[in-house]
């Protein structure tokens, strides 16, 4: 399986709405997670690419600003926890992650 869908499998299991990249018209469910690609690091060994690992940006939109998913999210391995911010009367946790 792709690394990006092992991620969504993951995140699926801490929210039944987890949308990957979405588009501007479709109408998210609350609670979500929707998590995007935001970064790649490459590490080199005799100028080729040795290793290519994908960061993600991962945010947690909920009501409740005690969300139950911000914990399950928080202790991924290579998982920080990046800014809280509101909008439209929802919580925004955003972490990144390595995966």
């Amino acid at each position: 399986m792709a690394p990006r869908l092992e991620l969504q499998a993951l995140l699926e299991t801490f929210a039944d709405n987890v949308y990957f990249q979405p588009p501007t018209n479709i109408q998210l469910a609350y609670p979500c997670i929707i998590y995007e690609r935001d970064f790649a690091d490459t590490k080199f060994a005799d100028d080729k690419p040795y290793t290519h690992t994908v960061r993600y940006m991962i945010v947690v939109i909920d009501q409740n600003p005690d969300s139950a998913i911000l914990p399950q999210v928080a202790a991924l391995p290579m998982c920080v926890f990046n800014r809280f911010y509101t909008a439209g009367n929802l919580n925004h946790n955003v972490f990144n992650m390595f995966f």
